[in-house]
């Protein structure tokens, strides 16, 4: 059964539960990222018990070499990975945007450097990684080179064999450099390959989520909530990128989830694609976001890099070699209760995988039991706690 279900509000932030047929998950949540099927640096019963509730799992990355076939005569990724928790895939569109525009340009979702109205999907010199077509894209494969092409039907049959929970319809993911110009041709691009997104879904026990595009232009973020919300789609993804400099990513983000609050339909339920700061939680959550995800907790982790509720954490600084406090005193989390930062200094320094391990476990339960307190700050509209939280990041 799927269903997603309102509970409380306060101003445009919100509380629900949304119901599918593997369990439910308590809204605004946030989904851990099983790449290739597994966590980096924990396991899913873990992350469970910290309070995970829905994983991702990278279509991408299952399409190159047609593994999506080996899922499905395993009969799916639930069976595949033996775990019986919610699961999405995503379409692929993001990674398309990382291997062309992305490394091209050096960017990500928010730029990296302030330049405008570069031309998508160029590398360095100016050769062009990705071809996007009006039907397709054309891609050479990061794992063998081969060249490989994914439509918005290749897509979601793809993400049928992979059987998970909830998932994305393909779009043109892109950069956050792309000139007006681009970004509304793309979007034009994007809305046509929903509607065949959805015309290609045959599995009745899955639902799709339409992704919003538009780039940093709030009237074609309008234009494609609007379109988005026109068609039967059980959900929202927002994806692409924000703002055109380093410096205005972050409140173009805010601004832009401010007009989607309002254009997309209300009842249903809304995720901020591959967007997992702490303090990006906060503001997305107070405007009406009701799902993330992001690698940041087990990335972050395996770069020795902790998050707490006074901001990051290098723990290989030597200033933490002899320091005998926890990672955060206002954490309850396992590993800040056994250990120093002393010894995770040691650890990181000596390249030991538990120290990869016990970062990683520290950074999922901070971020898991920050959406568990803005789910408290919700429903007793006192958001005092969460503002004390965000002063500090």
């Amino acid at each position: 059964m799927f269903k997603f279900e309102i509970k409380r509000k306060a101003g445009k932030a919100r509380t629900g539960v949304l119901h599918t047929p593997h369990g439910s998950i308590q809204t605004p949540g946030f989904v851990p990222v099983a790449t290739r099927g597994a966590l980096k640096g924990t396991g899913f019963q873990r992350a469970k018990e910290m309070g995970a509730d829905i994983f991702m799992v990278n279509n991408f990355h299952f399409y190159c070499k047609n593994e999506h076939q080996v899922v499905k005569r395993a009969g799916g990724l639930h069976n595949f990975l033996n775990i019986d928790y919610p699961l999405m895939t995503d379409s692929g569109g993001f990674q398309v945007f990382s291997l062309g525009a992305g490394y091209g340009q050096k960017t990500g979702k928010l730029p990296h450097k302030s330049v405008a109205g570069s031309d998508p999907a160029m590398a360095k010199g100016g050769k062009s990684m990705v071809k996007i077509k009006e039907d397709k894209v054309i891609f050479k494969s990061p794992f063998d080179g081969s060249r490989v092409e994914i439509t918005p039907e290749s897509s979601i049959r793809a993400q049928e064999n992979l059987g998970a929970d909830i998932i994305f319809a393909f779009d043109e993911c892109t950069s956050p450099l792309a000139s007006y110009e681009y970004q509304k041709k793309s979007l034009e691009r994007t809305h046509r390959w929903a509607k065949q997104s959805l015309e290609a879904l045959g599995n009745r026990n899955q639902r799709m989520m339409g992704i919003v595009q538009g780039g940093r232009f709030e009237d074609l973020r309008r234009d494609s909530a609007g379109f988005m919300s026109s068609l039967p789609f059980f959900g929202f993804g927002i994806g692409g990128s924000f703002g055109e400099s380093f410096g205005d990513s972050k409140k173009n983000m805010h601004d832009i989830l401010d007009i989607l609050s309002e254009e997309l339909d209300e009842n249903k339920p809304r995720h901020l694609l591959g967007i997992g700061e702490p303090e990006d939680l906060i503001e997305g959550a107070l405007r009406g976001v009701d799902l993330f995800d992001c690698v940041i907790p087990t990335r972050f982790a395996r770069h020795g890099t902790a998050l707490t509720s006074r901001g990051r954490v290098n723990i290989k600084n030597a200033s933490y070699k002899e320091d005998k406090k926890s990672l955060d005193d206002d954490c309850g989390c396992g590993v800040c209760k056994k250990y120093s930062k002393s010894y995770l200094y040691h650890l990181a320094r000596k390249k030991e995988i538990y120290g990869i391990m016990l970062l990683t476990e520290h950074n999922l339960y901070f971020i898991l039991n920050l959406m568990e307190k803005i789910r408290e700050a919700i429903v007793k509209n006192d958001f005092s706690c969460i503002e004390k939280i965000r002063s500090r990041l």
